[in-house]
This record gives C-alpha cells, structure tokens and sequence, in this order.
C-alpha cells in the first residue's frame, strides 16, 4: 500500500474498489471501508459481483471477469477526455503520457463498454467522479492480481492514479489488500526467488557482494523458481525435494491433479504443519509446527506496518520453531549455523535491509511506538516511518506509465464448457480451513461447498437453490450445491475454495500471469448440470 489504512478510510471523499470484496475477505477493512461511505464518502466499486459493499456503491461496474486492463486504459481515456488530468503532476512527477495516452485513445467508453458489459455512461462518471476528488485512493485486491494479466492490471491502475496526480497525497495512492496478515512480511524478507531482503535483487553485484560478505559464503548467481512455477519443474524432474510450510497447495494452488501429480513426482517431501493438511497427507516427512501464538517475533501488514508478536502461550511439546528447523537442516548440510533470538534476527534484517534499517524489537516494544508498530521505509532509529509512499518522488525518480493493451483471459467459454467460473472467500472461513474449518460455530456458518449461478443461467439448466449439481471443467468434476441468485450475471458463476467436499481447485486453471506468475484462478470455462 502506498498509503495507510486509517488515511484511505478517515480522509477520503472517493473510494475506487477494485476486484475486491473487503467485507469478507478483509472485514476489518471492510467495515472501515462501510464507515467511511456511512460519514459521506462516495463509493465505486469495480466488481464482476453483487458484494455486500455494491449496495452501498455510488457507481457499480459490473464488468465481466479479466477485463481489468480494458477498464483501466477506459477510466484514463475517459480522463483525458473530460479534460480532468493533472497536468503539472504528469509534467513534473512523470514521464511517457504521451505514449500512454496514445495508447488509451483506442479505449472509447463505448468499446470499454463492450470488453468489459458495462455501461459507458457509468464509466464516465466513475471517471469524472475519482479524477475530481482531491482524496481518492484505488484500493484493490486479487480479484485484479488473479489472471493471466493481473500484473498489467495493477499497473494499469497506477496509470488512473499518476495521470490524476494521485500519489505521495493523504487519502490518495494504489492500495493492495494483502491475502494474509504476513504476506507482505513474507514478500518483504526475500521471499521472491530473484530478492534478497527489502527487494534488494539477486541480479545487483552490490547487493550480491554486501550478502556475501554477512553471510561468509558464496551466493548462487542464478534466481530460483516462483513457487507455482515449481510445479511444472516438479513434473520435469528439475525439482526432487520441497519443504513446504504453512501451505496447503492441494487445496489452494490451481488445478489439483496437476498439484497432485507434481508431489508425487518428488523424490523426498517434507511439510511442516500445525495439522494433517491435505499436502500433508503426501510428505516423506511431517515435522510439527508451531502457531503464531507460540513465538516471538513480528508482522508487516498491509500497509508496511511492522509489528511485534509476542508469545502468548506454550504449546505442546515437541514442536521447533521454523527458524530453529531452518537452521538445524542447515547445519546438517554443513553450514553452520548460531543460534538467534528473534530480537538477534531482527537486527541482522535491519542491519542488511535499508528500508528496515531503524527497526528492532526494543525500539517496536518502546513506548513510542509500542502498540503501533512502524511502516517501512525506516531508515534510521530516528525515523517514524513513513506512512504515505512516493511523496516528493518515485522509487525510479519519474513514474513510469504502463502500455498494456487489454488480453483476453487464457481460457474463455465455448460450446462445450459455455460458462466462466470465479473464484474467492467467504468470511466465516480463511484459506484452505486448516484451522477455521477446526471451528464448529464457523462450520455452522458456513461449512460447504456450494457455487453461485445466475437465476438465468439455472432456469435454462433446470436447476433450483438447493439443487445438488456437477460442475465440470477441461480438468476435473467435482458435485456442489446451487445457489440460484442475481449476484452474478448471466454467464457466470463463482465458488469459494475453502471446501475440500467440492473444491473449486479442481477445475481451475494453472494458467500463469508472464510477470509474476500468478494464476488464473477467476476466470475459467465450466459446464454446470443437475446432479
């Protein structure tokens, strides 16, 4: 997030949602999000469904699924058009419009309206409305990120807030929701196969050389594999052994046989887990893990705000925490290994990650900040943090404006499989159920697999709510129950994944982004019939 929570929610007079159903999948964000249309703020949301949040929207671009980048390249089209760019911010902080906005002339609301079965007046206002606001952040989520394009999809949606002079403001900025409250943590300590910590790359001879010298020892030169590129490799046999933590694939990576197939073309499997996953199930070696309420350490939440975990409880015996199994394999792989403190961690972070450079735990546990936690960049034990990103300039100095033309998704309805499938969360359960399907008030809530179809589309099947179903796709079956409603629009369906008696992972598509390599799991063709 280029800005924070409490700023997109308290300050601004506009909110653009997009490919993101908050009240479920975030409902603390949800809920603020409410409070903020509730004291006057006007709402857009940019969503293929009826959520919750679309009853209390202003505008509703009911736009048909993978058409993010069509909508995007419109809205700045639209722009331009009503004459709503801010010309100094796009002559001082940026660079390219003119390409861009060559590139958007083709974008006329009325062929947007086409790609995406919307209505190009409510594009226009959606335009006219986000462009006049002086605070109005673009808040969005997996439903943008999820496709065969998703990463032009984000940056798609930078080019709407650059052209409007909408960064390094209050109220303002590109917003993602992260899934989990560590994913950006995760992605923040090195997790991408070309990073080292705080997005310091693999590639960079200075980074290389600065690690190199901490670490006392000589780094591969070549970047490793993104996690759903691994699977294939698994297949090939380019990957023999996994380790796998806090991770479900089976029920939560796209296209289960695949998935299936790859593990058990490994030559050795370990997971580590708080309970029997469905991944679990097919490892060499299960090795028992420990909660987050049993460790010290911290949390970077969406908004970069680094937080401390405190141990709350002493679990069974037995179980490691994660940093001493790494470093025990570690040891046993003849590199050795001291044994750290999550403080003592924390400093090595800070001391070989700018952007984490004045945070520890005693300053976290400080009276300051204490409760609060601190956003990154902090480069200094003086500095606050920063809580609104790109003030005075870019990370690469001018912005750069993304020219992605819109792609159809990788897989569109035929004759054979005529209806697109979407995919997402309910919020009575969280991921792969790995801990809330252990919940029996939640499971009463909500403990079945069940699809969303059109009344349209169920009349012409013969299908009623409550109606057992098969639903079929070019990789699987699974049987599920009908619930017949307006909430998506003729032609498409939708399904949680949480639910291993009809997971929707089945039939979705491993077709990856070219960028990040994130699956298509909101679009793919199904046939849906009367069980």
């Amino acid at each position: 997030m280029t800005n924070s929570i409490e700023d997109v929610c308290e300050q601004a007079q506009v909110i653009v949602l997009v490919g993101s159903n908050p009240e479920e999948a975030h409902p603390v964000m949800g809920m603020r999000i409410r409070r903020a249309v509730e004291r006057g703020a006007k709402l857009i949301v940019v969503d293929p469904r009826d959520i919750g949040l679309a009853s209390k929207a202003d505008i509703h671009l009911k736009l048909r699924p993978g058409t993010n980048v069509a909508f995007a390249n419109g809205m700045v089209n639209a722009i331009i058009a009503q004459g709503l760019v801010d010309k100094g911010f796009v002559a001082n902080r940026t660079e390219g419009f003119d390409e861009l906005a060559a590139m958007v002339a083709d974008y006329t609301p009325e062929k947007v309206a086409e790609i995406c079965g919307i209505d190009a007046r409510d594009l226009m206002q959606a335009a006219a409305l986000y462009a006049k606001a002086d605070r109005a952040p673009i808040i969005y989520c997996l439903g943008v990120a999820e496709h065969s394009t998703g990463t032009e999809g984000v940056m798609s949606l930078s080019n709407i807030a650059m052209v409007c002079g909408k960064f390094g403001k209050p109220g303002c900025g590109v917003n993602p929701l992260r899934g989990q409250n560590n994913v950006q943590g995760a992605c923040d300590m090195g997790a991408g196969p070309a990073d080292f910590t705080g997005y310091q790359k693999v590639a960079d001879p200075d980074a290389l050389a600065k690690f190199e010298a901490a670490w006392g020892v000589r780094m591969n030169r070549t970047p490793g594999l993104k996690a759903t590129e691994c699977f294939p490799a698994m297949i090939e046999g380019r990957i023999k052994g996994l380790f796998i933590f806090g991770e479900d694939p089976i029920r939560t990576d796209p296209d289960t046989h695949h998935v299936i197939r790859a593990l058990e073309s490994l030559e050795f499997l370990v997971v580590e887990e708080l309970f029997m996953t469905e991944t679990a199930k097919y490892a060499d070696v299960i090795l028992p893990g420990r909660s987050y309420a049993e460790k010290e350490g911290t949390f970077t939440n969406t908004e970069r705000r680094v937080q401390r975990v405190r141990k709350a409880v002493d679990g069974p015996a037995g179980p490691r925490l994660d940093t001493e199994v790494f470093a025990e394999i570690m040891r046993r792989m003849g590199y050795d290994q001291p044994s750290l403190s999550a403080a003592q961690i924390m400093d090595e972070i800070a001391s070989l990650t700018p952007s984490y450079a004045g945070i520890s735990h005693a300053r976290l546990d400080g009276a300051q900040v204490a409760g609060r936690g601190i956003q990154w960049p902090c480069p200094s034990a003086d500095h606050p943090g920063t809580p609104i990103m790109h003030v005075e300039q870019f990370s690469r100095g001018k912005g750069t404006y993304s020219l992605a033309q819109y792609r159809p998704s990788a897989e569109l309805p035929d004759a054979e499989y005529p209806l697109v499938l979407m995919t997402g969360r309910v919020l009575a359960q969280y991921n792969a159920c790995a801990m809330t399907g252990r919940t029996e008030g939640l499971n009463e809530i909500s403990g079945e697999s069940f699809i969303e179809l059109n009344t349209v589309d169920a009349e012409q099947l013969g299908v009623v709510d409550g109606d057992r179903v098969r639903v079929a796709s070019r990789r699987g079956e699974i049987e599920t129950t009908a619930r017949v409603s307006g909430k998506t629009n003729p032609g498409q369906t939708w399904m949680p994944f949480h639910f291993q008696d009809g997971n929707s992972n089945w039939l979705t598509n491993a077709a990856l982004d070219s960028i990040a390599k994130v699956p298509e799991y909101k679009v793919c063709a199904v046939r849906v019939e009367k069980a």
